[in-house]
């Protein structure tokens, strides 16, 4: 696998990082740094493994960055619902956000499956 703007897990996860983006735009200056940041770094992570897996040269070497996109989208889970309750997302956004993520970590966990 080389291409990887061809797999739906990649483009789902770009549309989730992108999601993520807007939704924490709105969070408090002081979370610039904290939960804002960390989220943010959590959602681009998936859809850049998913890339930089897709270009190694073996199953295990895809698989491994599979794996760790998917550790990426429970990270971003946890942390959209400690967002969600904390209330610094909307819940109509959280619940859009988290819907996208067990989309990504069910993909990704197909995928990984697929591999073995």
């Amino acid at each position: 696998m080389n291409d990887f703007r061809k797999l739906k897990v990649w483009t789902l996860s770009m549309e989730m990082a992108r999601e993520t983006y807007e939704a924490t735009r709105k969070f408090p200056v002081a979370e610039r740094y904290g939960l804002q940041s960390q989220m943010r770094r959590a959602s681009v992570s998936v859809p850049s493994n998913i890339a930089e897996g897709a270009s190694r040269s073996t199953d295990n070497d895809f698989r491994r960055f599979l794996t760790i996109a998917r550790g990426s989208a429970f990270e971003l889970e946890s942390q959209a619902i400690l967002s969600e309750q904390i209330g610094f997302l909307e819940p109509s956004a959280g619940e859009h956000l988290l819907q996208m993520i067990w989309r990504c970590q069910a993909m990704l966990s197909k995928l990984i499956q697929s591999l073995d």
